[in-house]
C-alpha cells in the first residue's frame, strides 16, 4: 500500500504512483504550468493560486455512487490519481497509465474445496505475517465479525506477536456488537480496549471527521472509526491490522445475495414464492424487515428487467441514493441536466467486463468504486491517519486478491451463504457462533447523532447554523425549504428511513465541507442551549 512521488533530477521528471486497491490517497492539481501533489487537498489549498470550488459533477456522482468517479474529487480542478495507476510528469507533459488490472477468470476445473481452502489459508497467514513487520507495536481491530476475527486469530495462532485488540461499541444497541467481540476476546485471550460511542460523541466529532474525509459522506460510520483510531494512538500504538476488503474480495456483501435472488426471481417474475427470499436480506435493517412482502417486491423489483445492464447488481442501491438529488437546488439541477453518471461510469469499465460472471461483475463494481472511494478512504485511511495510525489490510494483499479472482463463484457464495470459502478455510480457528452469525456490516447511528427527538432540536450549534435557510441559500447547493421539512420531520420524531438518514448526513457533510474548506471557517461543536440545559439535569 503506497502513494509516493520520486523526482529524477537526471531525467528531469517526476514519477508518481498509487497502490493497487486505493488504500493511500494521492491528489494533484495543475496551475500556471506547475503540477502540485499531496496526500490531502488541504495541502494544495495552502497554495495561493489553487481555487476553492465545488465540482458539481463530483457532487452528482457522490449522490449516486457514494463516491466521485476517479479522477474527480469534490473540488474543481483537483484530481486524484486512481488506484493502480502511475504518472510521469516531464517537460510539462503528463502521462497516466494503469499498471495493474482486476480480472475475474474463475477456474472451474475439478479442484476440490479443500485445495482452494488450503491455498487461501496459506496466503492469508503469509499476508498477515508480512504486515506485522514494524519497528513499533502493532494492534488489531476486532469488530466481532468474521473478517477481523480471522485476522486476529491468525496473529494469535501463527505468530509470536502480542495480540492487542481494539473495538467500537455503541450505546444504541441496534448498532452494538459487543457480545460477539467478547466471545472472540475470550477465545483468543487478547488484551482488549474499547471506545463506546453515544449519539453526542458522533455528532461532536463529525466536523473534524469531514475535515479529514475531504468529501461528503452519506453515513456517520467514519466518526466512530476516527474515535477508535484515537484510542489506538492514545494506547501508544502506531499500526493496526484490519479485516477490510474481505467482503469485496471473497463475496461477503448482502448486495451479492440480493443480485443472486433478483436474477433468480427474474426467470419467473410472476412467482409469489421467489421474492420471499428477499426477507433473508439485510436482517440488521429493522425498517426494511418490518415492511410487507408487497413493499419488498416493489423495492427490489426496481429496474428488474434490465438484466443486460452492466450495473444490474447496483441499480436498486444507486436508484435509492439518486433520490437524494431531489434536495439539490434548482440551479444545481440545471447545471447537471446533461450529465449522466451511469454513462460516465460505464465508459470506465474494462472490455472484458461483459465476459465475467454476474457475481464477479458485482464484486468488481464494489472493488473499484465503494471500496476505494468510501470504505478505504472516508471510513478507513483518512480516519486512521487523522490520528497518525497506519492501517494494514491482509485481505487486500494483491496475491489474495488475484487468487480470489480465480475462485469459482459457488465457493464464494454457496447458496446464500456468503464468504463460504473463508468460513470453511478458517473453521478450526473461528467459533461456529461467529462463522454462522447473521451478516451485520459495521454501521453507526445517523440522524439521532444530530437531532434530539426528546427536545425536538438539533444537538449542536453547527447543525442549526449549517442547516438554516440562510446558510443553505448562501451556499446554493440545496433547497432550503426541502431541507427544513426534513429537519422538522426528524425533530418531531416521525418515522424516518434509509433515504432520510442519508439525506441529512449527506447535506450536513456537504455544508461542513463548504464552510470549512471552501470558506475556511471553523464551526462550533458546542451543544445547543436547550441540549445543554437538559444534560445538566
Amino acid at each position: 500500500q503506497w502513494a509516493f512521488a520520486i523526482h529524477d533530477r537526471k531525467r528531469q521528471e517526476v514519477f508518481l504512483s498509487r497502490d493497487r486497491m486505493g488504500i493511500r490517497p494521492l491528489v494533484y492539481t495543475q496551475t500556471q504550468g506547475r503540477l502540485s501533489f499531496a496526500s490531502e487537498v488541504k495541502a494544495l489549498f495552502a497554495l495561493p493560486d489553487v481555487k476553492r470550488e465545488v465540482d458539481l459533477k463530483s457532487l452528482n456522482e457522490l449522490f449516486t455512487f457514494w463516491s466521485p468517479l476517479p479522477p474527480r474529487t469534490f473540488f474543481a480542478g483537483v484530481n486524484e490519481l486512481p488506484p493502480a495507476h502511475s504518472m510521469i510528469v516531464k517537460n510539462g507533459q503528463v502521462k497516466i497509465w494503469q499498471y495493474w488490472h482486476l480480472d475475474y477468470q474463475p477456474n472451474e476445473e475439478s479442484r476440490s474445496l479443500d485445495d482452494w481452502a488450503d491455498e487461501l489459508r496459506e496466503l492469508l497467514i503469509n499476508a498477515t505475517q508480512l504486515r506485522l513487520r514494524a519497528d513499533v507495536s502493532v494492534g488489531a481491530y476486532l469488530s466481532g465479525g468474521l473478517d477481523s476475527s480471522v485476522t486476529a486469530a491468525i496473529i494469535r495462532n501463527y505468530t509470536n506477536a502480542p495480540l492487542n485488540t481494539f473495538s467500537v461499541n455503541f450505546n444504541d444497541k441496534d448498532y452494538d456488537e459487543s457480545s460477539y467481540q467478547q466471545e472472540m476476546i475470550r477465545e483468543l485471550g487478547t488484551d482488549h480496549q474499547t471506545v463506546c460511542c453515544s449519539y453526542e460523541d458522533i455528532g461532536r466529532i463529525f466536523p473534524t471527521v469531514i475535515q479529514h474525509t475531504e468529501k461528503p459522506v452519506l453515513r456517520t460510520a467514519p466518526a466512530p472509526m476516527y474515535l477508535l483510531s484515537k484510542l489506538v494512538r492514545d494506547s501508544q500504538f502506531k499500526v493496526v491490522m484490519t479485516g477490510e476488503g474481505a467482503d469485496e474480495v471473497l463475496g461477503g456483501y448482502d448486495l451479492f445475495k440480493e443480485t443472486k435472488i433478483r436474477r433468480f426471481w427474474s426467470r419467473q417474475p410472476d412467482s409469489a414464492i421467489r421474492p420471499l427470499l428477499l426477507k433473508r436480506l439485510y436482517p440488521y435493517m429493522k425498517n426494511l424487515q418490518a415492511q410487507s412482502p408487497a413493499y419488498l417486491k416493489a423495492f427490489f423489483k426496481i429496474r428488474q428487467d434490465e438484466l443486460d445492464s452492466p450495473f444490474f447488481s447496483h441499480l436498486p442501491r444507486w436508484d435509492l441514493t439518486s433520490k437524494l438529488k431531489s434536495f439539490f437546488s434548482n440551479d444545481v439541477k440545471q447545471q447537471l441536466v446533461n450529465q449522466d453518471p451511469l454513462a460516465d461510469f460505464e465508459s470506465q469499465l474494462p472490455q472484458q467486463f461483459s465476459e465475467w460472471p454476474s457475481f464477479c461483475q458485482a464484486q468488481y463494481l464494489e472493488s473499484i468504486n465503494l471500496m476505494p472511494g468510501y470504505i478505504l478512504s472516508s471510513q478507513g485511511d483518512r480516519m486512521a491517519m487523522g490520528n497518525s495510525i497506519e492501517g494494514r489490510f491482509p485481505f487486500l494483499d494483491y496475491r489474495v486478491v488475484e487468487f480470489a479472482s480465480r475462485v469459482p463463484v459457488r465457493f464464494k457464495m454457496n447458496g446464500l451463504n456468503e464468504k463460504y470459502l473463508l468460513k470453511y478455510a478458517m473453521r478450526d480457528l473461528i467459533p461456529e457462533s461467529i462463522r454462522k452469525r447473521p451478516k451485520q456490516p459495521y454501521r453507526a447511528p445517523d440522524a439521532h447523532s444530530f437531532i434530539d427527538t426528546e427536545t425536538q432540536s438539533a444537538r449542536f450549534e453547527y447543525v442549526n447554523h449549517l442547516l438554516s435557510a440562510e446558510k443553505l441559500q448562501d451556499n446554493g447547493l440545496f433547497q432550503p425549504e426541502a431541507v427544513q421539512r426534513l429537519v422538522k420531520k426528524m425533530e418531531q420524531g416521525r418515522a424516518i428511513g434509509t433515504r432520510d438518514n442519508m439525506a441529512l448526513v449527506g447535506i450536513l457533510s456537504t455544508q461542513l465541507l463548504v464552510e470549512q474548506m471552501i470558506h475556511g471557517q471553523t464551526v462550533s461543536t458546542n451543544p445547543t442551549r436547550h441540549s445543554s440545559a437538559i444534560s445538566l439535569t
